[in-house]
């Protein structure tokens, strides 16, 4: 950008808009240890220190939900998400809140759980789209929909479009 805009300055002058919540976007390297990923972020660039951060202050998905419920869950998982929660001593870890999740012992249960009747409400996509699948790694989201298919009548098939533009 610097030689589009015959600027010197980072980014070529131009006003660059990056938002997220940095506690989510951590960089994936195969096979790297937690202080790869660290060093990895955005955050440690040196041209983080040109950066100006804002901060939003509501969310505005949960508000327009009125629903008392999602309110908790959200200032729930900021705390979390600030430190707020204090460590365990013995395992340096944080004790969840009583009423934060629903744990289950197997991922049949797990299933059973998220897609109540998937035999039967599986074609219904305003049901399936209160739903979702999410996994810290590919490979266990990637197992639990093989599991959730195997429920599904008929026969499995892939398709699949390769094109060049």
């Amino acid at each position: 950008m610097q030689d589009l805009n015959s600027n010197n300055k980072y980014f070529g002058g131009t006003t660059l808009l990056l938002s997220g919540d940095f506690r989510q976007t951590l960089p994936v390297i195969p096979r790297s240890t937690f202080a790869d990923e660290i060093n990895a972020c955005l955050k440690q660039s040196f041209l983080w220190q040109s950066v100006e951060t804002l901060r939003l202050t509501l969310n505005m998905r949960v508000k327009l939900q009125n629903d008392p419920s999602a309110q908790i869950c959200s200032e729930q998982l900021l705390d979390i998400g600030n430190g707020k929660i204090e460590l365990q001593p013995n395992t340096q870890s944080i004790q969840l809140p009583d009423n934060f999740c629903t744990v289950h012992q197997d991922k049949n249960e797990l299933i059973q759980s998220i897609f109540p009747d998937i035999q039967t409400n599986y074609l219904n996509h305003n049901w399936l789209s209160y739903r979702a699948n999410l996994a810290a790694k590919i490979v266990d989201v990637d197992e639990i929909n093989f599991q959730i298919q195997q429920l599904l009548p008929g026969d499995l098939f892939n398709q699949s479009v390769r094109s060049v533009f």
